[in-house]
């Protein structure tokens, strides 16, 4: 597979798992620029599932840590997908963004 993008988006996450719980695990398969989990750490609202952005510094590593698809981490089989939009990828403008996911507007 040519990946295009550094970035996975990592879904079905347990909302007890850590942030260095998903740095530890994605860190076997590359070298992490950055990690972002959401809801964060430290929020105070209760969730039900979590999602992560991992971007890497080599793109070899987008599409070994898809092996890692159903694979059962703390309590839930993790999904994990490449993130890029027409070929570029967008977690970079995302990962910046330090406030709260939108709220959903009428779903």
């Amino acid at each position: 597979m040519n990946c295009t993008t550094n970035v996975v988006q990592v879904t079905n996450v347990s909302p007890s798992t850590t942030s260095e719980q998903m740095r530890m695990l994605f860190g076997f398969l590359g070298t992490i620029e950055e990690l972002k989990l959401f809801p964060p750490d430290e929020s105070p609202l209760p969730v039900t599932s979590r999602v992560c952005f991992v971007k890497f510094q080599e793109s070899e590593s987008v599409g070994v840590s898809q092996h890692l698809t159903n694979t059962v981490f703390v309590d839930r089989a993790l999904i994990v997908v490449p993130f890029a939009e027409e070929g570029k990828s967008r977690a970079p403008s995302l990962m910046a963004e330090s406030g709260p996911l939108p709220a959903n507007r009428g779903l």
